[in-house]
């Protein structure tokens, strides 16, 4: 397996599971960093590498009045300041190629959404800035596919890459997530992501915004740290009732700690 780089941190097999984590979109610098301060302070006593993960602009929204963040200008100037201040990487989404290194100048992590793995340009876009680069599995793609994705980013010189699991088109506005698929991705020799949060959305599932099955996130966690993952994908709110975008998918900053302990449980014994 390729060992991916991620600021200070390695991710791969024979080194900690990582998490990447923090609000679905930026939300102010106040409440971004405060999500991103306890979740820090939680990952630090339980040992695990941390990841602040925030969006400066959520283009895939149900609505065209659903609020997408502060853009690019301005949320790149909040995500350099969150890294400096936490002294951790950082993930973020890119949707265009013209956004590709002007990203790259602020955080870690160029995040592919799910919908967009299979636009070349986007990816040749992302994997040319040298970043570590994060592709979540489209709904639509099988896991095995990805190999393709794999391509796309070697031919452009870059072996920096983690694949994200985040649950199949399962009918309309379903999500069910193939298990195997943990394992499929993995065996194509790059570290393998768990999106646990997104695996249990419900999309549009509340007419002009996406629903969700937050109790299950536990469950998806847990599932994966028994199947094998490298790394753990969760976006977290101090109170998701009052999330900007998707809160009802997300964990609650009070009941993080605990699921982080039973997946770190888990992931101990099947590491061995």
């Amino acid at each position: 397996m390729n060992i991916v780089s991620v600021g200070k941190y390695k991710i791969g097999q024979g080194h900690p599971l990582a998490l990447l984590a923090g609000p679905c979109v930026l939300e102010g610098y106040e409440r971004s960093l405060m999500i991103g301060k306890e979740v820090k302070k939680i990952c630090g006593e339980l040992g695990i590498p941390y990841i602040f993960k925030a969006s400066f602009d959520k283009a895939n929204r149900s609505s065209y009045n659903s609020f997408r963040g502060p853009g690019i200008e301005e949320g790149l100037k909040l995500l350099a300041t969150i890294k400096k201040e936490l002294a951790v990487p950082v993930v973020t989404d890119i949707h265009e190629t013209w956004q590709a290194e002007k990203a790259a100048e602020a955080v870690d992590v160029l995040q592919i959404p799910a919908f967009l793995c299979r636009q070349t340009d986007l990816v040749w876009a992302a994997a040319k800035t040298g970043k570590c680069v994060n592709v979540k599995k489209g709904q639509f793609l099988a896991p095995w596919d990805m190999k393709n994705v794999i391509g796309k980013v070697e031919e452009a010189g870059n072996k920096n890459l983690l694949l994200t699991e985040r649950g199949s088109s399962f009918g309309y506005n379903t999500l069910v997530t193939d298990m195997r698929g943990l394992a499929i991705m993995r065996e194509l020799g790059y570290p393998v992501v768990m999106d646990a949060t997104h695996s249990v959305q419900i999309p549009g599932g509340k007419g002009t915004s996406s629903g969700g099955q937050s109790q299950y996130v536990p469950h998806m966690a847990r599932a994966a740290a028994a199947v094998g993952v490298d790394a753990l994908f969760l976006e977290v709110h101090d109170n998701p009732t009052e999330a900007l975008s998707d809160g009802p998918n997300m964990v609650a900053l009070k009941d993080l700690k605990k699921l982080l302990q039973d997946v770190i449980a888990i992931d101990k014994i099947v590491r061995g």
